[in-house]
């Protein structure tokens, strides 16, 4: 397992710095192109580092409460965690502001579609490697350093105190759960306040320049065409690295807890696991991932080998399909070397022998291909739903989002009735240890899912790049055809997200409950979190507002930032009326200091908020209130989430099916009004939704680091 683990870290980081290189060495085109990508690059470096300097004192602060409260092992974990997530979106980003105006290049030089999404594809590619190769290598030093070289995983020794069971007394699962924590920390600062910039640019931006001058989108004249170009990149690049190396890394955690408290709950019964099979099962989500790895390293290395097709979409499917269909086959035959047809495994609920986790894990990424197509249907202009929005427009802005707001309502259900049936399904087949298997599997080609969704905004920038720099209308007609695509791909990736935050907030819930569970060496661990006990209801009803109250902040935040630049950019025209003209060039940097400004400055509230309710709560109220808070929030965040991200899509690319020329094309009435309906959208999907995902296991994982405190010294509990 180690061996391939290693493989797999090798190769993905090898193959992303080939990838790299291969695309620095493409031409960037004329002067006037490399000066443009010149200034995005420095206006997302510039914002990174701003954040990055926010991080370090955030990290800094929680590893000394860690250090001090729960142990130094677990804070070293934390920084790794920390270290690996900040790492792979540093590198993504910058492969993505060197690739955007080279796929403008390859337009303007080739008119060729294939060659240009390849340019794109393999531009993300280094985003979607170092993403699972990084999160990898930072569980690869937790399992080696403290699994293996100080024996956490070979301590038989546990100690149950009198109404739960602390993690602290189980060093592994502390170890994985810090990793995780540090992982989680980074991904919410990261996607807030990349979310946040992005978003207030792209507003403010379409606000003025579309709504009121009726400028093309992406026009020179705009004083916030290049804040709007630099915020793909830190919001949709860097952001969305940090969310799914996240969500890819509580998947594998989540899984390994679960075997190691499965094995100490049944520890002395009849039907108990041996300790030799229980390392195993620790390491199958890593062996499990380290082939899913191997096999988007094959598929995205294939990609490069051969000529891409004119039909963009067919190209990025075929290579998703290719590493999926990979990892289902060979995870099939290592799962059959791995794990031993032991009859313990019937003990523990495993009902299909040692192929169970296997059979769970295949359930999710059958469930992950179908919540993505429900995303689809919802958002694409090829189906109905989002062509209603779009004809909808004809009538006015107050249809447009009447529209789309009820089909983001619309859009939920069928995506939830796809995760009930799987966790059924994967709890039918391997208990909880395979709920937690099913998101692992969902995530186990991260590395091609995270590629395709980085291609989207580079196709943007391409796009950005060729109408500030005038090129031909046939060039721009080509990115225009990619970024219309890469909308579909970032629908289908929020929707892998949302459905393996769940499965895995589920799993960490379980490790939750495992951890205040008191002991029965007849009958193990009983999990059970009484629904009627008023603290658990009362947490249950906090927890489902908790998200609104969430995502309200980072609506406004938005909301604030985007005044404050429409503002700058209409005193920038009525200043200098000449900006209009064409005769004098903006200040672009006015409009990206306000954007970094407010982004770094509103980004704080809602990150203090997902990693201090739970604690609040639990030294307040207790465990139990602890435990419906977060069965109120993950239910909650879950529908919001799905709702945001389909609304938003839809009103997005409602608006790209009319500038195409349809309902009057670019203009007309109903362009005006779908450009309303976009920028209602804009930060539900972009902000909202994905920062939804990574609360409701932020949340989990700090409750599950924190409960053997809180459980002992709350003040519900002196007080009773």
């Amino acid at each position: 397992m180690l061996i391939i683990l290693a493989l797999a870290i090798v190769f993905s980081l090898l193959l992303a710095l080939l990838n790299y290189l291969r695309i620095k060495k493409k031409p960037a085109g004329t002067d006037q192109m490399a000066e443009i990508s010149e200034t995005i690059r420095q206006g997302a470096s510039e914002f990174l580092k701003c954040e990055f300097r926010i991080l370090y004192i955030a990290a800094a602060g929680i590893f000394l409460v860690l250090a001090v409260f729960v142990s130094f092992t677990g804070a070293a974990c934390f920084l790794i965690g920390a270290a690996m997530s900040a790492l792979a979106g540093l590198v993504g980003m910058k492969s993505a502001t060197l690739a955007n105006v080279r796929v403008t290049n390859e337009a303007r030089e080739t008119r060729d579609v294939g060659r240009t999404v390849g340019i794109a594809l393999t531009g993300g590619s280094v985003m979607g490697l170092s993403v699972a190769g990084f999160a990898l290598l930072g569980l690869f030093a937790v399992y080696i350093i403290f699994g293996v070289l100080l024996g956490q995983l070979e301590q038989q020794r546990i100690t149950f105190h009198a109404n739960f069971l602390s993690i602290a007394d189980i060093p592994f699962t502390m170890s994985v759960s810090c990793y995780a924590l540090g992982c989680s920390v980074i991904a919410m600062i990261n996607r807030v306040g990349g979310g946040i910039y992005t978003k207030a640019a792209d507003m403010g931006a379409d606000l003025v320049g579309k709504s009121e001058y009726n400028i093309p989108e992406d026009d020179p004249r705009n004083p916030a065409t290049i804040a709007d170009n630099v915020g793909d990149n830190v919001g949709d690049v860097a952001g969305l690295g940090s969310d799914l190396l996240e969500s890819y890394v509580g998947a594998i955690t989540s899984s390994m807890i679960l075997a190691i408290y499965t094995y100490y709950s049944k520890k002395g019964a009849s039907d108990a696991i041996s300790h030799s099979l229980l390392l195993r099962l620790v390491g199958y989500p890593l062996l499990f991932c380290s082939i899913g790895l191997l096999c988007c390293t094959a598929a995205l290395a294939a990609f490069n080998l051969r000529r891409a097709g004119g039909d963009a979409k067919k190209t990025l499917d075929n290579t998703t399909y290719l590493s999926s269909a990979l990892t289902v086959g060979l995870t099939a035959l290592a799962t059959n070397l791995y794990l031993p047809q032991d009859i313990a495994l019937g003990g523990i609920g495993f009902s299909a022998g040692r192929f169970s986790p296997w059979i769970c894990a295949v359930a999710g990424i059958i469930a992950g291909i179908l919540i993505g197509q429900v995303a689809d249907y919802y958002t694409s202009y090829a189906h109905k739903p989002a062509l209603a929005v779009a004809k909808a427009s004809e009538e006015g802005p107050a249809l447009t989002i009447t529209k789309g707001m009820a089909l983001g309502m619309n859009s939920v259900l069928v995506p939830v009735m796809i995760l009930g049936l799987c966790i059924i399904a994967a709890h039918a087949t391997a208990g909880l240890y395979g709920v937690g298997m099913a998101a692992m599997g969902m995530l186990s080609f991260v590395a091609v899912t995270v590629s395709v969704d980085t291609y989207g905004p580079i196709s943007d920038n391409a796009g950005g790049i060729a109408e500030m720099c005038h090129l031909d209308k046939e060039v721009r007609k080509i990115t225009d055809s990619l970024d219309a695509v890469g909308n579909t791909t970032a629908a289908i990736g929020k929707g892998f997200a949302i459905g393996s935050a769940a499965f895995a907030a589920l799993s960490l819930f379980a490790s939750y409950l495992y951890a205040l569970a008191g002991e029965d060496s007849a009958s193990g661990i009983s999990l059970v979190l009484n629904i009627l006990n008023p603290l658990t209801l009362a947490g249950a009803l906090v927890g489902g507002a908790l998200p609104y109250l969430f995502s309200g902040i980072l609506i406004e935040s938005v909301a604030k930032t985007a005044e404050t630049m429409v503002d700058e950019i209409r005193n920038q025209f009525r200043r200098n009326p000449e900006i209009l003209e064409g005769a004098m060039k903006p200040d672009y940097n006015r409009c990206i200091h306000i954007s970094s400004k407010g982004a770094l400055k509103e980004m704080k509230k809602p990150a203090f908020i997902a990693v201090v309710s739970p604690l609040v709560a639990g030294f307040v109220f207790g465990p139990s209130f602890v435990g419906g808070l977060l069965i109120g929030t993950t239910l909650s965040a879950i529908m919001l989430a799905i709702y945001t991200a389909n609304s938003g899509g839809a009103w997005d690319n409602a608006k790209k099916h009319i500038e195409d020329g349809h309902f009057g094309g670019k203009g007309s009435d109903a362009h005006n009004a779908s450009i309303i309906g976009d920028t209602v959208g804009d930060p539900l999907k972009d902000t909202v939704g994905p920062s939804l995902d990574i609360l409701i296991k932020i949340m989990s994982v700090v409750a599950l680091i924190t409960v053997s405190i809180f459980s002992r010294y709350n003040i519900m509990g002196l007080v009773l």
